[in-house]
């Protein structure tokens, strides 16, 4: 518990006192935020925000937990969640210099995006063999696993590709996705104790910190965005979390809210495609919910909408937990 408190604390600290700093050097790089495709108008505002703060809540969790390994000892699960964490967030911050370089939204082509992925996914797999952890898929509730054997690479692939994007999708309001992806870690750095993995607690309970520390910056109004190089950080250290601790299916209900922003973002774009209709008034569903009524909203304010995916994500962490346990 000592382990869990100062590695809490210590991501808290590096972020909190670092990030003045860090926006005012991204401020002078003009570093700043472009506004996304799928942005509404009313957003346009904040083109001119700094971006990459993910960088810090990336930087403090990796410090902490290398030092947690340097007195625990060094193994192949907590380098698997340093790899996830540092790899995605290196992917998510090419693509956020590209676009801060280019002054608009493209970054990475989705081919080259996916390709970096699927190279990473290789390497996660391999690490993942060492650990010497079953290449099978628990099946919670029923006390069994089903054995994938190599296909396993192609779970893998399709967790880490999948949270790490369904986290980007989220990430469109101030506080948003990382509001959200707190609980998330929450229930990841219960079981990390309950499993007594001391490297993995430090790993988690830094993030935790990390991201209150973020939040501080990132409410409304922003001063500071994660930019991808946060959100496809995030979510693939929900997937590695998921995949050491065995809870590969739990995770879609610990991470609920983001799997139900991905899902309506499939279900508007099947639609629109095959009868040029839409479903949902907006996607990502966040936004819909800040919609006037007049167009199909619910006219919520942003901070409220905010607020209320907060307690969304807090409920599906804790049916994550009551799944993971079971």
């Amino acid at each position: 518990m000592i382990n869990c408190l100062v590695s809490f604390t210590a991501g808290l600290l590096i972020v909190f006192f670092l990030m003045p700093s860090f926006i005012d050097r991204m401020k002078k790089l003009s570093f700043n935020q472009t506004v996304s495709e799928y942005s509404l108008q009313e957003y346009r505002e904040k083109a001119k925000t700094p971006i990459m703060g993910g960088v810090l809540f990336i930087a403090a969790p990796v410090i902490v937990t290398i030092v947690s390994q340097c007195i625990y000892g060094f193994n192949a699960e907590t380098m698997l969640l340093l790899l996830s964490y540092i790899g995605y967030g290196l992917i998510g911050c090419i693509d956020d210099w590209l676009i801060a370089v280019k002054k608009n939204n493209e970054g990475l082509t989705p081919l080259r995006k996916f390709l970096m992925q699927v190279v990473l996914a290789v390497l996660l797999f391999l690490l993942y063999r060492q650990t010497g952890a079953p290449l099978a898929l628990r099946i919670p509730f029923t006390g069994k696993s089903v054995y994938l054997g190599v296909f396993y690479i192609a779970l893998i692939l399709f967790m880490f590709a999948g949270s790490s994007n369904a986290v980007n999708l989220t990430d469109g309001m101030d506080g948003l996705a990382a509001g959200c992806a707190v609980p998330s870690f929450a229930v990841f750095l219960i079981l990390s104790l309950l499993a007594e993995k001391p490297c993995a607690v430090s790993f988690f309970a830094a993030v935790i910190g990390a991201l209150i520390g973020y939040l501080y910056y990132n409410v409304k109004p922003a001063k500071i965005f994660m930019g991808d190089t946060g959100s496809l950080a995030l979510g693939g250290a929900l997937a590695a979390g998921a995949l050491i601790l065995k809870q590969e299916l739990a995770l879609i209900f610990i991470g609920g809210v983001f799997v139900i922003e991905t899902v309506c973002v499939i279900i508007q774009q099947a639609s629109v495609r095959l009868s040029g209709k839409r479903v949902f008034p907006y996607t990502p569903i966040h936004y819909a919910f800040v919609l006037p009524k007049w167009q199909r909203g619910l006219g919520m304010g942003e901070v409220q909408t905010v607020h209320l995916f907060w307690l969304a994500s807090l409920v599906f962490a804790l049916l994550g937990l009551f799944v993971a346990l079971n």
